[in-house]
C-alpha cells in the first residue's frame, strides 16, 4: 500500500480481541440499501467472531436506540449503508452516547453522502471531478444537457450503490431518468458522462489499497452489476503501471482527506481518453459482500477478510485518541 495520509490517520493496532470489548455490528436499517447492509453486516459479524471478538448484530429497523442504550456495547462496527447510517445521522447518535464507532465522523459522513457538496470541495481543493449541475426540475435538467451534452449521468444527491441513477443517451429519455431519481430526493446531480475506465481505490487507515478496474456488460456499473451479476469483471490492480497506480493512490487519499474522512472508505473514479482520473465520490461505508471491492483490493494487498474487518474495527479507537491528543496539548500549553 502507498500514498500515506497524515500520521494522525494511521493505524492504532489492537492485538487482543478482548480490547475491543462488546461490539455491536450495526446492520440492516431502513434505507434502500437494506439488503446489501444485511449482507455486509452478517459477513463482518462472522469474520469478527472467528477472530474471538465479542460481536453481536443490531438492526435499528427492528430494535430501538433506546434499547440499544442499555444493551451494554463498548463500540460499534457501522455496516449501515445509505441514509440513516452513512450520512452522519447514526454517527451523531453514537457521539451523543459516547460510543466509539468505525470510520468517518459526523461531518465527513454527511458531506461525503452529499455528492454536490463533495464535488464543490473537490473543486476548491483543485482535485479533478466531472463537470456537473444541480437539478430540481425538468427545465434545469434540460439546461444541464445544453451545458454538459449527452450522454449525461443523472443520480440522487444522497444515495449510494447507484440507487436511482440513470444514464441518459437521448433527450427523450431525460424525463424518465428524472422520475426515477426524484423518488429518492428533491435534488439530483446531473454529471458529465466520462466514457472510459471505471476505477476504484480503497483507503484503509491512511493508505491506499491497490486499484480495481471494473468492466461490466451493462449500461453502467449499476446495482445489479455490483451485487448480482456474475458477468462483471474486476482487474486488480487496474492501473497501467506503477506510476499510474501511484497517481490513483495519491488522488484517492487526497479526496478522502479533502472531505475530512477517517478510518476507511473507497474513492471512485472515471478516466476518459485524456488519461486524467476524475473523482466521482467518496464512500465512507463501502460494501463488504462477496462482490465488494474493498475486500478484493485488501486481499491483493495481503489482507484477508477477517483481518480487514479487524483493521476496520481498530478505526473505532481514532476518536478517543484525538480527544486524548487534545487533552495532552492543553496540559502542555498550561490550560
Amino acid at each position: 500500500m502507498i500514498a500515506a495520509a497524515p500520521q494522525s490517520a494511521l493505524r492504532r493496532a489492537v492485538r487482543n480481541a478482548t480490547d475491543f470489548g462488546r461490539v455491536a455490528v450495526m446492520l440492516g436499517g431502513n434505507s434502500s440499501e437494506r439488503a446489501v447492509s444485511l449482507d455486509t453486516g452478517n459477513a463482518v459479524l462472522k469474520a469478527l467472531t472467528s477472530r474471538g471478538v465479542d460481536a453481536q448484530p443490531w438492526d435499528p429497523a427492528e430494535r430501538s436506540m433506546r434499547e440499544f442504550l442499555s444493551a451494554g456495547f463498548d463500540r460499534v462496527w457501522v455496516a449501515l449503508h445509505g441514509p440513516g447510517g452513512e450520512d452522519g445521522a447514526l454517527q451523531g447518535a453514537l457521539e451523543w452516547l459516547d460510543l466509539p464507532y468505525t470510520g468517518s465522523g459526523v461531518m465527513a459522513s454527511s458531506i461525503a453522502m452529499d455528492k454536490v457538496r463533495s464535488k464543490h470541495l473537490f473543486l476548491a481543493a483543485g482535485l479533478p471531478t466531472p463537470e456537473f449541475r444541480e437539478v430540481r426540475s425538468l427545465g434545469e435538467a434540460r439546461l444541464a444537457v445544453e451545458a454538459l451534452g449527452l450522454p449525461l449521468i443523472i443520480k440522487p444527491v444522497g444515495q449510494g450503490s447507484s440507487v436511482g441513477m440513470s444514464k441518459v443517451f437521448e433527450l427523450g429519455d431525460l424525463e424518465d431518468a428524472l422520475q426515477v431519481g426524484f423518488e429518492f430526493g428533491e435534488v439530483l446531480l446531473a454529471e458529465r458522462c466520462i466514457v472510459g475506465d471505471e476505477m476504484t481505490v480503497g483507503v484503509l487507515q491512511g493508505e491506499a489499497l491497490p486499484t480495481i478496474r471494473i468492466e461490466t456488460p451493462r449500461v453502467f456499473y449499476d446495482y445489479r452489476a455490483k451485487y448480482e451479476s456474475e458477468r462483471t469483471l474486476y482487474h486488480c490492480p487496474g492501473s497501467r503501471d506503477d506510476e499510474d497506480e501511484a497517481r490513483y493512490a495519491e488522488l484517492a487519499v487526497a479526496a478522502f482527506n479533502c472531505l475530512g474522512c477517517t478510518g476507511w472508505g473507497r474513492v471512485d473514479f472515471m478516466t476518459g481518453s485524456d488519461g486524467i482520473p476524475q473523482i466521482l465520490e467518496v464512500n465512507t461505508v463501502p460494501g463488504m459482500t462477496s462482490h465488494s471491492l474493498v475486500p478484493m483490493a485488501a486481499k491483493k494487498a495481503g489482507i484477508d477478510f477477517a483481518e480487514l474487518c479487524w483493521r476496520i474495527l481498530e478505526t473505532s479507537f481514532a476518536s478517543a485518541e484525538k480527544v486524548s491528543e487534545l487533552d495532552n496539548r492543553e496540559v502542555a500549553n498550561g490550560a
